[in-house]
């Protein structure tokens, strides 16, 4: 099961969700989506909340609204660190995620800790919490299936992208050739090119 939320402090509202339970975050996890960014409270237990980005946005371009409620519900989601103040949360990309074959359910490194970004909460906001519980629904998804789906869609896109660009190449190629063909005509028809026959006879009589 999945919980899905949405940040309304933004138009259109951003997409947040997380899994029940750590069987759920282990196929989050795996079947992430590129433009998923992973939050969690740093050092301590808690659920692991996604945030997709849309289309063309990176982790920079979230705004801070949406930012603070994803780390508010983070926080509230996470048994020791709901009762805690001053707490911080990391995110980053579902791609920096790094799970080896002896971490335990649910677990995850980090290929980049760079790339690991850091907010400070200092305390719970329960007007936040309460709007995105409002918004909230469940539902059982198929991880594997949507992110097939996904991918088969950007492939798609990707192949559109092509034979668009692969048009207006032959378009202007097109142009050009026949701009070349109009000047080449222009240029020979031009009087200082062109022969004037002359015999070096101004008579007419060839007898």
């Amino acid at each position: 099961m999945v919980y899905y939320f949405e940040s309304d402090v933004v138009s259109p509202p951003s997409l947040l969700f997380m899994g029940f339970d750590k069987n759920e975050n282990e196929d989050l996890i795996k079947w992430g989506w590129p433009e998923d960014v992973w939050f969690h409270v740093d050092k301590v237990s808690s659920a692991h909340v996604y945030l997709r980005l849309r289309p063309g946005q990176t982790i920079d371009d979230i705004p801070s609204a949406v930012l603070e409620d994803a780390a508010q519900l983070v926080k509230a989601n996470s048994i020791l660190g709901n009762k805690m103040n001053d707490v911080d949360v990391v995110y980053t990309m579902w791609s920096n995620l790094k799970k080896t074959p002896g971490m335990e359910v649910g677990q995850v490194g980090f290929y980049k800790e760079k790339e690991v970004l850091k907010i400070r909460v200092a305390k719970r906001i329960n007007d936040i919490i309460n709007r995105l519980n409002k918004t909230k629904t469940e539902a059982h998804p198929d991880f594997r299936a949507e992110r097939e789906k996904r991918d088969r869609l950007e492939r798609e896109d990707k192949k559109k992208i092509l034979r668009e660009h692969k048009k207006k190449e032959e378009e202007e190629e097109k142009h050009r050739k026949a701009e070349a063909e109009v000047r080449s005509y222009n240029s020979l028809m031009n009087p200082e090119n062109m022969e004037k026959y002359d015999d070096g006879n101004d008579s007419d009589d060839f007898m």
